[in-house]
């Protein structure tokens, strides 16, 4: 009995030493993601790392990449980008092969320094213009940024609507200013006058005098350029004045939460989207569907830019052929990704040197309550 009972417990020992010989060799790939989990910030962040939760257990279900499986840390940014710093430094000691976030550019802006330092990939939702002008190598974006996106949309005020003088509102922050002087000078290179030029603040709840002066202005359309809640608040007060100039924005101001929270005010707003899940794609409706059944809500861009992170770390790692941290800043820029090799990119696109995108996009319209897709606006190159 005693011969077999160490027979068990030697057999039982040599496999232990097998499996913890297996997870040395394939230890899990570590995310570190930095996002803005409370604070006004919240929908963007709570979107984001859905999307990034979603996109992970996929690829686990599936034998994860390179047969190792991934595992993410979050951590709540609070919508400041001082918080969003200090974690961003706890987030590269902790040694993780790629860093995820943050979503809000002034929160970009801080902590790219941080990882170009640390040689680690940053794959990021700030949409600022100036985050991949500043040159960092280890920065990509998950949407485009504002040179991509105001020129297409300056061209849609100018030539479509055919507007000679524009109000445009806009949020005093880094993601704000940036889409304000990036609209200004392409609707400046069309000869259409700004005639209101708005700053408003994170977090304002009345936007009735910013209404009066968009009304005094006279202008032919109006430009938002706002965060989520305030950009329904915003379409509030315009329905409750009475405003009935074109409404148009980015993606953000068609979004779902700002529909949901805007109600009939968001009917009728008009603007180019880079990323929806109402996106005329078969892959992007089977994402809304998968993504609705997880969390019992419809995403906006930003779960869809969370989601997207991840499969553009994992379809860069396979083409290296190796988990290798260092080399993924590099593998990650000047690679185009398409849907047949790795699905969950969902469309195609191809990442520049800078880290800017190019893919489609389209130009949308809310009609009772849901934004309808009235134009599918191809790759540029």
């Amino acid at each position: 009995m005693n011969t077999k009972f160490l027979t068990g417990v030697l057999a039982a020992a040599v496999l232990s030493l097998g499996v913890a010989a297996a997870s040395a060799q394939n230890p899990p790939i570590k995310l570190e993601n930095v996002a803005e989990l409370s604070g006004p910030g919240a929908t963007v962040g709570t979107n984001w790392k859905n999307g990034i939760d979603l996109a992970i257990a996929e690829i686990n279900a599936k034998g994860g990449i390179l047969g190792r499986k991934v595992e993410v840390n979050h951590a709540d940014s609070q919508s400041n980008p001082g918080v969003a710093r200090s974690l961003f430094q706890k987030a590269i000691d902790a040694n993780p092969y790629a860093l995820l976030g943050p979503g809000y550019s002034g929160s970009v802006k801080v902590t790219a320094s941080l990882a170009e330092a640390a040689g680690l990939a940053q794959v990021m939702g700030g949409e600022a213009a100036e985050l991949t002008m500043a040159g960092h190598k280890n920065l990509v974006r998950t949407s485009f940024g504002q040179q991509s996106s105001m020129p297409k949309i300056a061209k849609y005020i100018a030539e479509e609507v055919k507007a000679q003088a524009v109000a445009v509102v806009w949020v005093n922050n880094d993601f704000g200013k940036g889409g304000r002087d990036m609209i200004t000078k392409e609707l400046a290179a069309r000869n259409v006058k700004i005639v209101a030029d708005l700053s408003t603040e994170a977090g304002q709840a009345d936007f009735a005098a910013d209404v009066v002066k968009i009304k005094n202005a006279k202008a032919d359309v109006a430009f938002i350029y706002l965060n989520e809640e305030e950009s329904a608040r915003i379409l509030k007060e315009l329905h409750g004045q009475n405003v009935k100039i074109p409404l148009i924005g980015e993606t953000t101001l068609l979004g779902q939460k700002v529909i949901e929270l805007a109600g009939v005010a968001a009917n009728g707003v008009k603007g180019h989207v880079g990323l929806t899940t109402d996106a005329p794609v078969p892959a992007v409706q089977e994402f809304r569907k998968r993504f609705q059944a997880k969390y019992n809500y419809v995403p906006d861009h930003n779960g869809i830019k969370g989601y997207l992170s991840v499969y553009m770390i994992k379809a860069a790692t396979e083409k290296m052929g190796k988990v290798d941290a260092k080399a993924l800043p590099a593998a990650l820029h000047n690679i185009t990704i398409t849907p047949d090799k790795e699905p969950g990119i969902l469309m195609e696109v191809t990442v520049d040197e800078k880290g800017d995108l190019d893919r489609m996009s389209f130009l949308g319209e809310v009609v009772d309550g849901k934004q309808v897709i009235k134009q599918v606006l191809p790759k540029l190159k």
